[in-house]
């Protein structure tokens, strides 16, 4: 049987989470203020459904896999201190993991706001 006071604690208890890493990661504040960004200009510039798929998509995707990172930090912190070798690996592989995504999505976002700003600044006096 589904319990609704269940899934709001669930709810409730994801939301937290999200406010515990965007409290202590400086990174994925920025990621949200660029997704904020990239939504705004979205909207600006009226982009395609098609293109919103693929902006949500990789926005969802730069996102989790940054609190995915920020689980493996603390697990590997929590099981051994930072000036062991494995875990600057493990560290620095999640970190590589989420440069990679980020990378991939700022390019499909370049390719998709291009035209739009080229279009405006060709418009300009």
């Amino acid at each position: 049987m589904i319990r609704i006071r269940h899934i709001f604690k669930s709810i409730a208890h994801a939301i937290r989470g999200v406010r515990v890493v965007f409290g202590s990661e400086q990174n994925f504040r920025i990621q949200v203020y660029a997704a904020v960004l990239v939504v705004a200009s979205g909207v600006l510039f009226s982009v395609r459904i098609y293109e919103w798929i693929l902006l949500v998509l990789l926005i969802g995707s730069v996102l989790t896999l940054e609190l995915v990172n920020s689980v493996f930090e603390r697990i590997v912190d929590s099981f051994k201190p930072r000036i062991h070798p494995i875990v600057k690996d493990v560290k620095d592989i999640m970190a590589a993991a989420v440069l990679i995504v980020s990378v991939i999505a700022a390019v499909v976002g370049i390719i998709i706001f291009y035209p739009h700003v080229a279009d405006l600044v060709r418009a300009l006096p």
